[in-house]
């Protein structure tokens, strides 16, 4: 079946590699990708306003059913690929990090391992209600790009009991795309994520 994978990146950094990993997933068959957007209908959504570029990222999840985050050195510090993670876990989204920073750069460069970016989004409960939280580098936060109560039942996973925050990473796979041949398992760690949602 064709699986729609929605791609999260850091694109001034990681784009290079990003495509990389793009071109070996659409080589295999009936596997559609989401997310590679033109670099400057990205920044003409970002000049106009937060909202704007809010509207069409979620535009770019519609129709999908994993989301694959490519882990670049500082792609877990990037505020829209948090707010793509936030939107997927509302969305019911598998999701998966796949680390890249061991693909070459343009110039042949590999780059440090950055942090899993679904460790840094996590979820809360609070007055029987669930709610998205953010690691600042030294503390959890509520997640101020999305306010409101996430319903429990739109969740594929178990939610947190207490106020504690539950990473995201805890119910998601994490890969490194270099160490573990991603050109040829790609495809299966996608449809494991999407195994694990339900979708």
């Amino acid at each position: 079946m064709a699986r729609r994978t929605f791609f999260s990146f850091h694109y001034s950094s990681d784009v290079w590699r990003a495509w990389n990993v793009r071109n070996s997933w659409v080589a295999k068959p009936d596997h559609v990708d989401i997310g590679f957007f033109d670099r400057s209908v990205f920044e003409a959504s970002k000049r106009k306003n937060d909202d704007t570029l809010k509207a069409f990222l979620r535009k770019g999840l519609e129709n999908t059913s994993v989301t694959c985050v490519l882990a670049g050195t500082n792609t877990w510090r990037r505020r829209w690929v948090r707010y793509e993670i936030a939107r997927s876990i509302i969305k019911g989204n598998g999701l998966l990090t796949v680390y890249i920073h061991g693909v070459r750069d343009r110039n042949g460069y590999t780059s440090a391992k950055g942090y899993d970016p679904l460790a840094q989004m996590g979820i809360y409960r609070s007055y029987g209600s669930i709610y998205l939280a953010e690691w600042t580098g030294s503390k959890w936060v509520s997640y101020s790009d999305y306010t409101r109560a996430i319903p429990e039942s739109e969740l594929w996973f178990v939610g947190p009991k207490t106020d504690a925050v539950l990473q995201i990473s805890s119910h998601c796979m994490a890969y490194d795309y270099t160490q573990q041949h991603g050109h040829k398992n790609i495809g299966g760690w996608i449809e494991t994520a999407a195994g694990l949602a339900g979708r």
